[in-house]
């Protein structure tokens, strides 16, 4: 992964647009007036689910975060990366030797388990054989659209169906390699000490799991046939899976955990995939198992409200009871200052997190409950979602349902197990309540519980697990809102995508020669030449830019290693391409350009229907006019740009000036 993506990783962009201009939420995006130009109508938009902003007004321009801080501070995209870099806690000092290896070696077992996913994708929606996985999706309820947004596929029942694709010519990974991504399995036989290698998945339906930045680094797999065991199958640990500290999903939900201010956990990814293809995207799995300090601190970074949802029956609340021990255990703490009945000042640890439970209908998975209404399939989801209980609440049940609190040793577990939860409440009021409740349920005076609170909440006892015995302060939390410590981040930036963008600067810097010819096309074409404003993310400006200046060589200083890294992955991915004539190549050129323009206008357009909605709730038909007739005008110059692609591909390369 690159600096540059490091840095939007842990930085949000609201945070960071926020402090040059006053944002206001509204609805799923941030609003202000435009800091670029004069305006009375908010038309600058903050999208944090994807990590982007836009000007629909004057300006017309847009970006990411460094777009915005190279704009807004009139700096380079070095000294953006100096400006955010310690911000985001992000090292800019080079990677040794052996750390530079290891992210090579990291990239190429992506790239193989990329390879893996388009393989599995491409047996789903094309063979025959997939036939089978196919029908299994469409009686689960899934739709083509959650199909391809996680890319699920189909594993051929064939020994060695992946193993041949992933060695054939043209793509050539070495049987280690492939080994060691997981994806096949090594055999010895001891009496001819002979060695085969097999697929791992054969004849399941496969799910992709990515990392936090949609990098496929394992796969969950799931049987078509009775007589396959396991039922579900994942990835063995390997150097880049490790289902401890992953949570299916999360690249998917991140966005939208912050939108909504909650993570939902639930216990599989078709459960994920279920809440997701109904508009339910803040949901997350923990793929069976336990939930770990990894995978609840990744939550951390989006939201303090963490609600697990799941099952009913007996054996989904012991997977309950593991995950709030787990999760009370892992999540951070505040240490708050307190009078004891002396005056004596001390610190008490309280949780900082909403930790909720969900209880799901009994025999009903998030599944079941999604498609429970046939009107609205999300209304039961929410409706549990919002009657979600506080841990404390959930443990009053559960101490009601389990403990004899007529007898003596009943009541004193009660407390046990109450008594620390009660604790770790933030908020004063609260804890007095639960306090109060306490005394009622054990039948006791509330000044013996308040007295054996004050007993437990004594410095010995709250500080143990975290202090030196030698110490009697609290210790000095790193603060959330404050950069995480420095540490050198890997500099490999991560894999390009098949984008318009990423096709088109892959050829331009492979001949950076035909560059100008592209630019009088453009113009001649009467569509505008090419600029940096053509592109969202800062790497593709930054490459953009020196195309512009005429200067694709970099300069020595490792600073500069980022747009090194990023043109020399432009270049190999433009090498994979059959070479074209001059003409071929301008005219394929152009046509992306196009493509490129129209999928930017259609995601402008795409927000503004939500933005005109906004204001009409407000009470401001002004702007609810100004959005739609812009919305209005997006839609015309796109309809104008595919008019003239469609002319190009259907009637070969011809003249024209469409009207703009």
């Amino acid at each position: 992964m690159s600096i540059a993506e490091e840095i939007k990783d842990r930085l949000d962009i609201v945070d960071v647009v926020s402090a040059y201009v006053p944002l206001r939420k509204a609805g799923r995006v941030y609003k202000a007036l435009c800091p670029f130009h004069q305006e009375k109508t908010p038309s600058f938009v903050v999208f944090p689910e994807s990590g982007t902003w836009r000007c629909f007004g004057a300006c017309g321009t847009g970006g990411d975060l460094f777009a915005f801080v190279m704009k807004r501070e009139n700096l380079d995209f070095r000294e953006a990366l100096e400006l955010l870099a310690p911000k985001a806690g992000v090292s800019l000092a080079p990677p040794d030797q052996e750390t530079s290896e290891r992210d090579q070696y990291l990239d190429k077992l992506r790239e193989i388990n990329q390879a893996a996913a388009l393989f599995f994708h491409s047996q789903l929606q094309q063979s025959p054989a997939g036939a089978v996985a196919r029908d299994y999706l469409d009686k689960r309820g899934l739709d083509s659209a959650i199909i391809d947004k996680f890319q699920l596929g189909y594993a051929p029942e064939a020994w060695d169906g992946l193993l041949s694709y992933l060695r054939q010519a043209g793509r050539g990974y070495e049987l280690a390699d492939i080994l060691a991504a997981g994806l096949i399995i090594e055999r010895e036989y001891e009496d001819t000490g002979r060695v085969s290698h097999y697929d791992r998945f054969r004849q399941r339906v496969m799910v992709p799991i990515r990392d936090i930045r949609g990098q496929v680094i394992g796969f969950g797999a799931r049987a078509l046939t009775g007589d396959q065991q396991p039922k579900y199958l994942n990835t063995s640990q390997t150097p880049l899976f490790d289902k401890s500290s992953i949570l299916f999903g999360l690249d998917a939900a991140r966005q939208a955990i912050r939108a909504k201010g909650k993570a939902i956990i639930v216990e599989g990814y078709m459960d994920v995939l279920a809440c997701h293809q109904f508009g339910e995207g803040n949901v997350v799995a923990s793929m069976g198992t336990a939930l770990t300090e990894q995978q609840l601190k990744q939550l951390r970074r989006y939201t303090d409200t963490i609600v697990l949802a799941l099952d009913a029956d007996t054996a989904g609340q012991a997977a309950t009871l593991r995950g709030i021990s787990q999760a009370r255990e892992s999540l951070d703490r505040e240490w708050m200052p307190s009078l004891d009945p002396r005056g004596m000042l001390r610190f008490e640890a309280r949780l900082a997190a909403d930790l909720r439970i969900m209880t799901l209908p009994e025999g009903q998975d998030p599944d079941d409950v999604m498609r429970s209404d046939p009107e609205d399939h999300g209304r039961t989801w929410r409706s549990l979602v919002d009657a979600a209980q506080p841990v404390v609440d959930f443990y009053f049940d559960l101490v009601r349902q389990t403990e004899d609190l007529n007898s003596a040793q009943g009541k004193s577990a009660a407390v046990d197990q109450l008594a620390p939860l009660i604790l770790e409440v933030s908020s004063e009021i609260q804890r007095a309540h639960y306090a109060q409740q306490l005394a009622r349920l054990v039948q006791t005076d509330e000044r013996t519980i308040e007295r054996d609170l004050l007993r437990r909440a004594s410095p010995q006892r709250a500080v143990k697990r975290q202090l030196p015995p030698d110490i009697d302060t609290p210790p000095i939390e790193a603060d959330p809102d404050q950069p995480a410590p420095a540490r050198t981040p890997a500099r490999k930036p991560k894999a390009l995508g098949n984008s318009h963008a990423i096709h088109l600067l892959a050829l331009l810097v492979l001949q950076p020669g035909i560059f100008p010819h592209l630019q009088s096309e453009l113009v001649e074409l009467g569509v505008g030449s090419l600029d940096e404003d053509d592109f969202s993310r800062s790497e593709e400006r930054s490459v953009c830019a020196a195309l512009l200046a005429g200067q694709l060589d970099v300069a020595d200083e490792w600073i500069d290693s980022d747009l090194a890294w990023q043109i020399e992955q432009l270049r190999a991915y433009g090498q994979r391409w059959p070479e074209l004539s001059q003409q071929q190549l301008l005219k394929d050129l152009v046509d992306t350009v196009l493509r490129l323009r129209i999928d930017n206008l259609e995601t402008r357009t795409r927000a503004l229907p939500s933005l005109a909605q906004d204001a009409e709730s407000e009470g401001n038909q002004e702007d609810a006019m100004i959005y739609r007739q812009l919305q209005g005008e997006l839609s015309q110059h796109r309809r104008s740009l595919e008019q003239t692609l469609n002319i190009r591909t259907y009637a070969g390369r011809r003249k024209m000036t469409p009207s703009l």
